[in-house]
């Protein structure tokens, strides 16, 4: 996702805190919490299916057919998938189901399908980046990402569509994904096909990536959980970049189960990515049932409401209650101002971005987008006291938020501060895709893809006109197990990730 320079920022005016949207919505007293056997099987978690698919009370190929029927009769108005591999999919179903017939179950990512956003290379597969100038990309080999996916045992239904190089608007030859909770509101980005896909019932858990909150904006827009891992926890071999001091890759799903499943696929160093961290992968599924008594959680309950949408600052604080109840030491903290240094990560990215797509700009500059056009002119004028500058306020912030954490383990705050916004197709191709973005957005998000730490998005309620809300945990470095298992236990004493979105199909 993207953090504007204020200059960019437009129409901020057009969002204030606790405002509502039209009467498409359901009220909240319709979105009734569902027992998971009672949820139809494509909004069953991947958990689950596994199970199924573990005992043999359900095959790969027949779960593989279902999902790839249900991408072709209703994905034309979500619009979540840039590519379906429907072909290697099923073949990859049929060996899944011959490999666990013989007794060489590979765990529980065997068998089940799963998505990719649009930037993880697959051989023989393109590979478009939101981009129009890489549509005819077809890479020779496999992003290290999907290579352990596909040792885990995963089907790959496809690839995920994405805002144009992983920033804010779309290219207008591209498709625009659509929220599922309301269609005429933003689906969050980058990863926003990654959200819709796991919050419609189109795959059973995806990837996306973050470099200003592209995991953790689709997670709560969509309502689903998402988890940004520590820098370097997981490799990005093969995944374009966008900015690759600032990128992550994670896991988005409809369970912290889910993504804990993902992860422990996923994690791990990797020679291909020199950045890739050398550390011993957690068992996460295993630290999942952990106590969570006598965590400290720092809550700073200025820093959750400032320029925060009411109903989302009373779901995190219910949320924080929650956590207490479960044994969570709570802690006052006071996250200090980082306001000044946030415009810093715009010239970051930008330089970032010119670098990553040099290949294709200047050169082909006109089959770009807009929005990501607008980007990359101005990283072409980033000069090399701008960027020094930039990566002082960045080392400036990480210092501030570090000292913040020094006596706790966990900060709990908002994913974001106000409810997904009103979109239209036109304005998400165009220069004011993001324009009603206030800055408050990212005083939750960059700081994080500043310093690296990890973090998990996941559902804390619903706003009075039907839209999720989101808790997002924020760790300390290689704390991913801790996330895990504060929002694991959050989710047995709440039903919020049971929810479905009111959509059709």
């Amino acid at each position: 996702m993207t953090y504007p320079r204020r200059s960019f920022i437009r129409s901020a005016g057009t969002i204030t805190a606790g405002m509502t949207v039209g009467t498409a919505l359901p009220l909240i007293a319709d979105l009734q919490p569902l027992t998971t056997d009672q949820l139809p099987l494509p909004f069953q978690t991947l958990t689950q299916v596994a199970e199924q698919i573990r005992t043999r009370q359900l095959s790969s190929e027949e779960l593989t057919k279902l999902m790839l029927k249900r991408i072709e009769n209703i994905d034309g108005t979500w619009n979540s998938y840039a590519t379906v591999m429907s072909e290697s999919a099923l073949s990859q179903s049929r060996q899944a189901d011959r490999e666990i017939a013989s007794g060489k179950y590979r765990g529980p990512l065997h068998g089940v399908p799963i998505a990719v956003k649009d930037l993880c290379f697959t051989s023989g597969t393109r590979t478009m980046g939101g981009t129009a100038v890489m549509r005819d990309l077809i890479p020779q080999y496999d992003a290290t990402v999907v290579t352990r996916l596909a040792r885990a045992g995963s089907v790959l239904l496809g690839k995920l569509n994405l805002t144009e190089g992983a920033m804010a608007g779309y290219n207008s030859k591209l498709p625009v994904p659509v929220n599922p909770w309301n269609s005429a509101r933003w689906p969050g980005c980058s990863s926003s096909g990654s959200g819709v896909a796991a919050a419609a019932g189109l795959a059973f858990g995806t990837l996306g990536s973050d470099t200003g909150g592209s995991i953790r904006y689709p997670s709560a827009a969509c309502g689903i959980v998402g988890l940004k891992p520590t820098w370097g926890r997981v490799s990005r071999h093969g995944v374009l970049p966008l900015a690759e001091s600032l990128d992550h890759v994670g896991p988005m799903a409809r369970s912290v189960s889910d993504t804990a499943i993902i992860l422990q696929a996923i994690a791990g160093h990797d020679p291909l990515d020199p950045t890739s961290r050398v550390e011993t992968v957690d068992d996460y599924l295993q630290s999942l049932e952990s106590s969570i008594s006598g965590v400290r959680v720092g809550v700073d309950e200025h820093f959750i409401s400032d320029q925060v949408d009411s109903e989302i600052a009373q779901g995190v604080l219910k949320a924080v209650d929650v956590l207490s109840r479960q044994g969570a030491a709570l802690c006052k903290v006071r996250i200090p101002d980082i306001s000044d240094h946030m415009e810093a990560w715009s010239t970051l990215c930008e330089a970032e971005a010119v670098h990553a797509h040099q290949a294709h700009f200047p050169e082909r500059r006109n089959e770009y987008g807009v929005w990501f056009r607008d980007w990359l002119d101005r990283g072409l004028k980033v000069s090399g006291t701008d960027y020094a500058r930039a990566h002082l306020h960045r080392l400036a912030s990480n210092g501030k938020i570090n000292a913040a954490f020094h006596d706790v383990d966990v900060l709990v705050c908002p994913s974001m501060p106000l409810l997904p916004f009103p979109v239209t197709e036109a304005s998400q191709y165009g220069r004011d895709s993001v324009a009603p973005l206030l800055e408050s957005h990212f005083k939750f998000t960059v700081p994080f893809n500043y310093n690296g730490y990890p973090t998990l998005s996941l559902p804390c309620g619903f706003s009075s006109s039907g839209l999720p809300l989101s808790l997002q945990l924020v760790g300390k470095p290689l704390q991913e197990s801790l996330l895990l298992q504060m929002g694991h236990r959050y989710e047995q004493v709440t039903e919020w990730h049971t929810r479905r979105p009111p959509m059709r199909g």
